[in-house]
């Protein structure tokens, strides 16, 4: 029981830590049901801390893109509230380059996807951050007793609109080029979008792999 269990719910997510020892990896897809069975599966196998891993979306206007964010604690809008462990997340923010967001991070049962539905969302909740599986993942965390953490990295910021057409192609954790395309077809002014995405894109993946370089995932648990 000395490994983390690191939920993701995109494979790319998951690509970027590489195959590290100590760490057991799950992709559980979008959403909290994913989540919590991906989580269960890895506490199963042996996990004795979980993580909630991947990309979210910025709901505070100070986020850039590709923000490391390792938020005090997890909310929902029917008002579930789980902290993380703060210890831990003090050492992986710390042991990160340049400047850790922390605060709440808000997990939606839908996405985000409009300006003003974002700073509707942020003025309401306080949350800095939205993602849609880290409750999920938190709640296990809670039924096991295990340390919990989120690491969230900020892709579309709250001044991005997110374009329904990413939405429609992402499917179990994967991006589906085929429905990408078909999704285009039907609102091709998504186009602009998706190009400013892709660049949002890449460079929330390079902090996902200064995380994972990092190794503090691991360590957490094997101190």
């Amino acid at each position: 029981m000395n490994e983390t269990g690191v939920v993701a719910a995109l494979a790319a997510e998951a690509r970027t830590l590489g195959v590290p020892r100590g760490i057991l990896v799950g992709v559980s897809g979008i959403g909290c049901a994913g989540a919590e069975s991906t989580a269960r599966a890895l506490i199963d196998a042996g996990a004795g801390a979980l993580v909630s891993f991947g990309m979210a979306g910025g709901l505070d206007p100070a986020l850039n893109a590709g923000a490391i964010c390792v938020p005090g604690e997890v909310i929902s809008a029917d008002g579930a509230r789980f902290l993380t462990a703060q210890a831990w997340a003090k050492r992986v923010s710390a042991s990160v380059f340049g400047s850790v967001a922390g605060g709440k991070l808000l997990t939606s049962v839908q996405a985000i996807a409009s300006v003003e539905d974002k700073a509707r969302v942020y003025r309401d909740t306080g949350a800095a951050l939205v993602d849609m599986e880290s409750l999920g993942v938190a709640r296990i965390a809670a039924l096991a007793g295990v340390p919990f953490i989120a690491v969230r990295v900020i892709v579309d910021t709250a001044a991005d609109v997110l374009p329904a057409a990413v939405a429609a192609a992402t499917r179990d954790g994967q991006v589906r080029i085929g429905r990408l395309i078909r999704a285009l077809a039907r609102s091709p002014a998504d186009l602009g979008a998706i190009f400013q995405l892709a660049h949002r894109y890449r460079a929330a993946i390079r902090s996902l792999q200064s995380v994972a370089r990092s190794g503090v995932l691991v360590q957490a648990t094997l101190a």
